[in-house]
């Protein structure tokens, strides 16, 4: 069995079964990609989409590709065909080219609204004020291509396990108060491979994990 299957299955076994496993496969290879594929694992987050959009060609069609990184709105059009899931949903105007994307290949794109909810200025993301405007908004309420299913948060990249703990159980809030309204919110995307544990205790049901399973990234 590779390290990679053996990694994976490492992190598998840790995670509550309604917890979605995302493997962060960017900078690896077509290769190392097939083998967490042969060991079961279907969801893969990229953050470039032109390298994703190669990967897609190649590889099996039942791999599920998700956006996880910032999205220009200029290369959308290449990953509209078939993304399944775009995490970095961090304004309107996004989320207007997304749509428009769809209706022309005819699908309805699942979006997550990133939160903005580190310290750090190179976190992208919105606040809580502006997500609730665009959820209740009828700008959104009458696009027929593009479905918010989530939030999504990444914390300050930091050894002070306190203030991580804090931002996700901000983020967790707010998906809480905003799910009140909007029933049909069910994911919360927080935690990577140095904070997924403790995103965990904060009700993260998807994980975007990439050097636990395939090693330190390539660049």
């Amino acid at each position: 069995m590779s390290n990679i299957s053996t990694n994976l299955n490492q992190v598998l076994s840790e995670l509550p079964k309604h917890v979605q496993l995302v493997a962060v496969s960017k900078t690896k290879s077509e290769q190392e990609i097939l083998q967490a594929y042969e060991a079961g694992q279907r969801v893969f987050g990229e953050n470039k989409i032109q390298e994703m959009t190669d990967k897609q060609a190649n590889l099996p069609s039942d791999i599920q590709w998700h956006m996880i990184g910032h999205v220009q709105t200029n290369k959308v059009k290449y990953m509209a065909p078939y993304v399944q899931l775009i995490h970095g949903v961090h304004k309107m105007k996004l989320l207007k080219e997304i749509n428009k994307e769809a209706k022309k290949n005819e699908r309805v794109i699942d979006c997550l609204l990133q939160i903005k909810i580190a310290e750090e200025d190179t976190k992208y993301g919105m606040d809580l004020a502006t997500a609730k405007e665009i959820l209740s908004g009828d700008v959104y309420t009458q696009m027929k291509n593009v479905k918010i299913v989530g939030l999504m948060g990444m914390a300050t990249f930091t050894e002070d396990t306190q203030q991580i703990h804090k931002e996700f159980e901000y983020l967790s809030q707010a998906f809480n108060q905003l799910k009140l309204q909007h029933p049909e919110l069910e994911i919360l995307s927080m935690g990577m491979s140095g904070d997924y544990k403790i995103a965990l205790e904060h009700q993260s049901n998807m994980l975007r994990i990439g050097s636990a399973i395939f090693g330190a990234r390539n660049y």
